[in-house]
């Protein structure tokens, strides 16, 4: 449908406030901004609780039905979809057509809209019903601010509270506002407006089990301007999505410089991972570098666990993350005190615990209130030239997975739990991944190589430097367990790992060459595992 594309009025810079139509779901701030415009000489035009929350506090208030000359219907879902609102918001006031349509037809101008929509998200997030959930997707609220947005050469519009203050100062200082802050406005509504209908076509999306649908929209609101990207050339951002999942967007830094790109990417890394293990079973460690796991493992105390992860790569664990399953303690945060440290994420942290951390001011302490569910599911998204890949979390759990044991010898039960530590650890291991594991605890990590020969011979050689560094007389690989994130192609990965003193081997299987590859692991007496299930982790 074309429009006609007569050129529009100029209009001037700063226009006043005369009328405001304010009607908001979250009234924090409301009644102070309220008094604000009343004592500018605006007139209040209100909506439901919102109009009777501003009559309460004594302020004049007019009914918005008594500006349309219709009462609210429906239940609510009809009070603000009339011309008297919309042509008040829509009017280009140096317009002599558009102003002899408002004298004609009683529309007067509405110069300010306030606007907070139904909280769908939160009311999704809280795990509501299906039919409350469709009562909380406003309609008349986006219609409006999408009609005073896109008439702000006239008409500012505000979506959050935060801009209260703003509009105020504008209005004191200069008698209405600018056309800076009304575009920047605009351009804050739409975003808002876009979100919300890309949260509300998700929420479809997932409850009719549609796993493609035609059009796919994300949304997100700022949570940190970062000082940087991956590289100081970048610029970056981090926005958080509304997802009800504990993690590094919802948690609390309790202490420490701001955090970086790197240092959210790595924090989440390390928190997801660690998330696999159950802290009712027992504390455990994880210590990222570079996304990648460096040190992972669970022990009779959290500062066990701190120790024996730190063992597996002590050289690269300087400057890493550290993500705990349980909350910090005290004894725990002495022994990470002991060398550099970037970031500490965990559910919360004693007295102890913030106190020692508190003597390091650049170490970040981040406090979640809880663990994330590493079998929740949920959408990952990476862009492409032109595109977005969208896929399902992986959130493949191996105990809910049939293992086959494919090999003569059968795994010991030692053997059997490493192996299930180890495929855990894989999964967050950059591929192609290989995981050495020994009494819950990574000896050796090779992530990220081209061929997985490498990966296993990487981390077989990280092991051996481990060893060194302490005097070890031979390397933790000797006597482990090793998992592989994708299944071997050749005998030769699972080889090598028998070399560096593995004893058992769990693997997706699914190899055109399976039967060389058992036939070679019962040549050398290892007992080997098969989960049918692929953990790529590009």
């Amino acid at each position: 449908m074309s429009v006609s594309a007569k050129p529009a009025p100029k209009a001037a810079d700063i226009q006043p406030v005369r009328r405001a139509l304010l009607s908001v779901s979250d009234k924090t701030g409301l009644i102070d901004f309220a008094k604000a415009l009343h004592e500018a000489g605006v007139e209040l035009v209100s909506t439901g609780g919102t109009s009777k929350a501003i009559a309460a506090a004594g302020l004049p208030v007019k009914d918005v039905s008594d500006l349309t000359g219709f009462p609210e219907m429906m239940d609510g879902r009809v009070k603000t979809l009339h011309p008297k609102v919309h042509g008040g918001l829509l009017a280009v006031r140096d317009d002599a057509e558009h102003r002899a349509a408002m004298e004609e037809h009683g529309i007067g101008a509405i110069d300010l809209l306030c606007v907070n929509l139904y909280p769908f998200e939160a009311t999704v997030a809280k795990g509501a019903a299906y039919d409350e959930c469709i009562e909380n997707i406003d309609i008349g609220g986006p219609a409006m601010i999408r009609a005073a947005a896109k008439n702000h050469a006239y008409v500012a519009v505000i979506v959050e509270g935060s801009d209260y203050a703003s509009v105020i100062e504008e209005i004191k200082a200069k008698g209405g506002t600018s056309l800076a802050l009304r575009k920047h406005l605009a351009h804050k509504a739409y975003s808002r407006t876009a979100t919300y209908d890309a949260a509300i076509s998700n929420w479809f999306a997932e409850e009719l089990k549609d796993t493609a649908p035609d059009y796919r929209a994300f949304g997100g609101h700022l949570k940190q301007t970062l000082r940087y990207g991956e590289n100081p050339h970048q610029i970056a951002s981090f926005y958080t999505t509304g997802e009800n999942r504990a993690g590094v967007s919802t948690a609390t830094q309790l202490q420490g410089k701001e955090l970086s790109y790197n240092n959210i990417n790595d924090t989440d890394a390390a928190f997801e991972l660690v998330a696999e293990f159950d802290p009712k079973l027992a504390p455990a460690i994880a210590i990222i570098k570079h996304a990648n796991p460096c040190g992972v493992a669970t022990g009779a105390s959290l500062a066990d666990a701190y120790r024996k992860a730190l063992a597996c790569d002590p050289v690269s664990a300087f400057g890493g993350i550290i993500a705990s399953n349980l909350p910090l303690n005290g004894e725990t945060a002495e022994e990470i005190a002991k060398i550099f440290t970037e970031v500490i994420i965990a559910p919360d942290a004693d007295e102890d615990a913030r106190r020692i951390i508190g003597a390091k001011k650049n170490l970040r302490l981040l406090i979640t209130g809880g663990l994330p569910d590493a079998g929740a599911p949920g959408l990952t998204v990476k862009s492409v030239a032109g595109g977005l890949l969208v896929q399902s979390r992986d959130n493949g759990r191996i105990d809910l997975l049939d293992l086959k044991v494919v090999t003569k010898r059968q795994p010991t039960a030692q053997e059997l739990a490493d192996l299930k530590f180890a495929f855990r650890v894989c999964k967050h291991v950059k591929s192609n991944a290989i995981v050495y594991v020994k009494n819950g605890a990574t000896v050796g990590v090779g992530a990220g190589q081209m061929s997985r020969v490498d990966s296993a011979r990487i981390a077989a050689r990280k092991a051996l430097d481990a060893a060194e560094a302490v005097g070890a007389s031979q390397p933790a690989t000797i006597g482990s367990v090793v998992a592989s994130d994708a299944f071997f192609p050749f005998a030769d990965g699972l080889l090598s790992a028998a070399e560096a003193g593995a004893t058992a081997v769990i693997q997706p299987g699914g190899s055109m060459r399976d039967e060389e590859v058992i036939a070679a692991a019962d040549e050398k007496g290892l007992a080997m595992v098969m989960t049918g299930m692929r953990h790529f982790r590009h």
